[in-house]
């Protein structure tokens, strides 16, 4: 496993949405261990294959392999998919009054639905470059890319601000605490 052979692109195969949602369940909030949360990050939301094959089919997915592997994934959502996974609706909604009373309102976004690298690739600069890769691929068509993250998800939080993002505002949601963030492209 060397970073000189990690490879970053788009999601172009079945195949590579089956290995993302592998990585996604091994990383879940709910199969990992309390520390585990604290000290690696965790993933909150799992996508069945049909959803997260028509988000990648109107956006494709942006993804980091290591020969075939797929290594980790940042995937990419259109505001047309929030009913499709009800535990980010509360965060479209806030979304939209936020850049409503923010004057953002008019600005083309995309949704960074989730981000998550495989644990013997972390600490290696792979998020970084997933979201390098996702915002050269975006820029043309968007001006900023939309996340949430959970501000149990200290890792998390801290990793995007490295890259540039911003909080927007905090919201609870679920019985949680989240912090909106974006990243200007």
């Amino acid at each position: 496993m060397s970073m000189n052979n990690i490879v970053y692109g788009t999601v172009t195969s079945d195949d590579q949405l089956k290995q993302i949602l592998k990585l996604q369940k091994k990383n879940l909030f709910t199969t990992i261990t309390k520390e585990e949360r604290k000290s690696e990050g965790f993933v909150t939301v799992s996508h069945s294959f049909d959803v997260l094959k028509r988000m990648n089919d109107a956006q494709p997915h942006i993804i980091a392999k290591d020969g075939d592997t797929v290594v980790g994934y940042a995937l990419c959502m259109l505001k047309q998919f929030k009913a499709d996974v009800p535990l980010l609706v509360p965060m479209f909604d806030f979304m939209d009054s936020v850049l409503e009373i923010k004057n953002l309102s008019d600005l083309k976004f995309v949704i960074m639905g989730q981000i998550c690298i495989d644990k013997a690739y972390r600490k290696q600069g792979v998020f970084g470059e997933l979201y390098k890769k996702m915002s050269s691929e975006l820029k043309e068509n968007f001006d900023i890319i939309i996340t949430e993250v959970n501000t149990k998800n200290k890792r998390s939080s801290f990793a995007h601000q490295a890259v540039g993002f911003e909080t927007l505002d905090m919201h609870s949601a679920h019985g949680e605490e989240w912090e909106l963030i974006l990243l200007k492209l």
